[in-house]
């Protein structure tokens, strides 16, 4: 194998990894961003874990955070709780970044 491959395969490698990473931080940002909503709402304890599981599948549906927002907006109206499309987004933001954090760390 030659230095060429080599240098080939450890950027495959890296590339496998950040992506890996990437997808763990979004699952967790979702979860903890239900946990948040779930609150907002009311819910506490296994139907709070529950929406949490729902929201993380709002991303897998193919439309990523788009799928999440629509999700949480639509519960939100539908409980008549006032959040506004500005804080969710910043929500999102805040909780990926903490996220990053927890799935950097090994928690």
């Amino acid at each position: 194998m030659t230095t060429f491959d080599k240098r080939e395969e450890a950027f495959e490698k890296r590339f496998a990894l950040d992506e890996e990473q990437k997808f763990k931080a979004i699952a967790r940002r979702n979860s903890l961003l239900g946990l948040w909503v779930a609150n907002r709402l009311g819910i506490t304890g296994d139907a709070a874990a529950a929406y949490a599981k729902e929201v993380i599948a709002a991303e897998l549906d193919g439309t990523g955070d788009g799928g999440v927002a629509r999700k949480i907006s639509s519960d939100i109206a539908a409980k008549g709780v006032t959040l506004g499309e500005v804080e969710l987004r910043a929500k999102m933001n805040e909780l990926m970044a903490e996220a990053v954090a927890q799935v950097k760390a090994g928690i």
